[in-house]
């Protein structure tokens, strides 16, 4: 698979990620308080951050987007 994720997206990617699960993990929010957004913050927070780190994105191959330059 080629990578269509580019700097600035895995960056912002990692970045929400690493937030999703800080305040899942960390309880700081009271909208977390409740199971199924605490589960689906830590869903889409791995997500986030396991996309960020291979740099490929199934939703951008399926609409044929890419934010990374072409090599």
């Amino acid at each position: 698979m080629t990578a269509n994720v580019g700097t600035v997206d895995r960056i912002v990617r990692a970045v929400i990620g690493v937030v999703l699960l800080l305040a899942a993990l960390g309880g700081g929010l009271d909208a977390v308080a409740y199971p199924y957004v605490k589960y689906a913050a830590i869903a889409v927070g791995v997500v986030m951050l396991v996309v960020a780190t291979v740099r490929v994105c199934p939703i951008y191959m399926i609409f044929g987007l890419r934010t990374c330059p072409r090599s």
